[in-house]
């Protein structure tokens, strides 16, 4: 499938002309993937502003709703899940605490602890965003087949899991 405005085979056939002695062919994959994920980060957060809602914010929202009721994690439990540092969460929550989508409290189990909920206001938002996100997420799946989505998705835990 040749298509003229592939940028990453511009470059690949600059590269080979500039270094013959080197193998680029990984970057027919490396630089396509790294181009796709930059552009599923613009649709997605498209999606996501429509909420009013940052990546960071949409994924503390998202984390809370799937844990199932009551919908509330540690600090450390929410960084962990989300894998930002403690400072970087600090300042989701307040965001979002501030507009009254999550509430900080005391643990009932460390009386030291805190705990971070997801309120009402919290959920309908997160449950209206995700619902939004699911359906972006299909149209931008759309172009390749069940099949095409299947062998991706094999191919990219299979990968995900080497490199890990």
């Amino acid at each position: 499938m040749s298509n003229p405005d592939d940028h990453v085979a511009h470059v690949m056939t600059a590269w080979a002309r500039e270094r013959p002695d080197l193998d680029v062919s990984p970057q027919a994959v490396i630089a396509r993937l790294h181009r796709l994920a930059n552009r599923l980060t613009t649709e997605l957060t498209a999606g996501y502003r429509e909420f009013d809602l940052g990546e960071g914010e949409f994924d503390v929202l998202a984390t809370l709703r799937r844990t199932g009721a009551p919908f509330e994690l540690t600090p450390t439990e929410l960084a962990g899940s989300t894998m930002v540092t403690s400072g970087a969460m600090t300042k989701r929550v307040d965001r979002l605490e501030t507009r009254g989508l999550v509430s900080r409290r005391g643990s009932e189990a460390d009386g030291r602890g805190r705990v971070i909920a997801l309120t009402p206001h919290g959920r309908e938002l997160i449950d209206a965003a995700f619902t939004a996100h699911i359906a972006n997420e299909h149209r931008l799946l759309a172009a390749l087949s069940a099949d095409e989505v299947a062998d991706a998705e094999h191919i990219l835990t299979k990968w995900i899991a080497a490199l890990d």
